[in-house]
């Protein structure tokens, strides 16, 4: 979603459920204590085993809306963006209502649609990872609201047929996140979780919805990962009996109707967004990757501080406010990540600001910092047009686009011990991997590399100046090495 200024919602929430969020959540342990892990950094491979280390955007917004459940996003768009800034990646938003419009009917017709967007990355060299999205959990929650026909942007996600709200009220209101605790809404999602014991049908329909996307994907190079639901809601369970019930529960099915018909792509699994997206610690439980091998399960948490999703700048007491939500996010990130999943890697679905706020570049500098620390992959949100975007309604740029064109390595021979960079200059160190014969790839913009290029640590395999790609290798019997790219002098 585009953003969740949950203050009230989270005072509301309290309410209604008796004790609310942060009484369930009280037993957590605190960021100190979950904090820190000993576990190295993960990466996603690619087919050749580099470690890939994925910039991009969700894409898009738009597509919740729209009949077809396609986002207002055309291939120039996408060329545009990848001219911009490098970009190697997108969290591409599809949803339950249009894979499964009639129950256990799947919509090949739209499945076509999507393969056809995956093509547009594929020839561009990106990695795509789908998104179930799901906001306020249906359109169906209103009759103003969004199931498919364009009428509005209330909800979006589960299909009519699979929302039962018993008869209870929805009630107009003036913030759309104020609808996740109306009764009806709330209803539906204790319905969807099974918690009313009315509709065990419901989560096995959605793991059965996930398995037919992963039979049309699994073959497909360019899809590299599924994100399996978009900021769940607990409706009237929340905290930890929610995230390690009910939950993980739907994680793990979903996870083996996946595992029949694909063996290979990752797995993304992300903690209730209450609280969690503004720092509090999760209470997600263990995922079993049922594949033969080493499991392909991914963390993918959201990370919106509620300073700036009030509509603060990141300056004076906000700026405050929002690093020590930044820290105890990390803390809570390296937890469930190292230690509870397993030591696996990191995809920071969903950040964002509307960036004419002060000091906006500063805050998307420094989560990216934090990112490239916890060796995580960004999906910023989004490429919708507007202030949030890398750019304006009219084209125009946001400041979005000179901040994140920036020179970085994206797929690594190895695994990368750490890496920095400005804008003409990057210095990676990694360790090789003996077994992958890619060599790695770098991406270098025009505006640091406007000419020749200079490489310390390795030999250059090949550079590109049309494409910004500089690929180099480095000797077999390497350990260690620090390879730093520069300007030809």
């Amino acid at each position: 979603m585009r953003r969740i200024p949950l203050s009230a919602l989270i005072v509301a929430g309290s309410l209604i459920l008796g004790g609310g969020i942060a009484a369930a959540q009280g037993s957590l342990p605190t960021s100190g204590s979950a904090g820190g892990t000993d576990v190295p950094p993960s990466y996603l491979t690619d087919d050749a085993g580099r470690s890939l280390i994925l910039r991009g955007f969700n894409t898009a917004s738009s597509a919740k809306s729209a009949p077809d459940g396609m986002p207002k996003f055309t291939e120039a768009d996408l060329e545009r963006e990848h001219a911009d800034m490098g970009t190697n990646f997108v969290r591409f938003l599809i949803s339950w209502r249009s894979v499964e419009p009639e129950p256990g009917q799947y919509d090949q017709a739209y499945l076509d649609r999507v393969e056809d967007r995956v093509s547009w990355y594929a020839e561009r060299g990106y990695k795509v990872m789908l998104d179930m999205h799901q906001d306020v959990y249906s359109g169906a929650i209103t009759p103003e609201g969004n199931s498919g026909n364009g009428a509005g942007n209330i909800g979006n996600g589960a299909p009519a047929w699979a929302t039962y709200m018993d008869g209870l009220p929805v009630s107009p209101q003036d913030r759309w996140e104020l609808y996740y605790i109306q009764p009806g809404v709330m209803r539906a999602f204790d319905n969807f979780w099974n918690t009313t014991g009315q509709h065990p049908e419901l989560v096995e329909h959605y793991a059965n919805a996930w398995q037919a996307v992963a039979e049309r994907f699994a073959g497909n190079d360019t899809v590299v990962a599924y994100d399996l639901m978009n900021e769940p809601w607990g409706g009237s369970l929340q905290g930890p009996a929610f995230e390690g019930g009910p939950l993980a529960a739907l994680y793990q099915r979903t996870t083996n109707a996946i595992r029949e018909v694909d063996q290979d792509s990752w797995v993304c699994v992300a903690p209730q967004a209450v609280g969690v997206n503004q720092g509090v610690p999760s209470g997600l439980t263990k995922i079993n990757d049922p594949r033969a091998g080493e499991q392909r399960i991914a963390y993918c948490p959201h990370l919106y501080p509620l300073p700036l999703d009030l509509g603060d700048g990141y300056s004076g007491l906000s700026r405050t406010l929002t690093d020590a939500t930044i820290d105890t996010w990390r803390d809570s990130v390296e937890h469930i990540a190292g230690n509870v999943l397993g030591g696996v890697p990191v995809i920071l679905g969903e950040f964002g600001l509307d960036t004419t706020l002060p000091g906006a570049t500063d805050y998307v500098d420094r989560v990216y910092t934090t990112a490239r620390e916890l060796g995580a992959g960004v999906s910023y949100w989004s490429s919708d047009p507007g202030p949030w975007g890398p750019y304006l309604p009219d084209g125009t740029q946001t400041l979005l686009v000179d901040t994140l064109n920036k020179p970085y390595p994206r797929a690594v021979a190895g695994t990368p011990t750490e890496w920095s960079s400005s804008v003409d200059r990057l210095q990676l160190t990694f360790t090789p991997n003996p077994a992958v014969t890619a060599p790695t790839e770098i991406y270098l913009p025009e505006s640091g590399f406007p000419g020749g290029v200079d490489v310390a640590g390795a030999d250059i395999v090949n550079w590109n100046p049309q494409s910004r790609l500089l690929t180099v290798e480095t000797a077999d019997d390497a350990g260690p090495v620090t390879v730093t790219v520069t300007p030809a002098s």
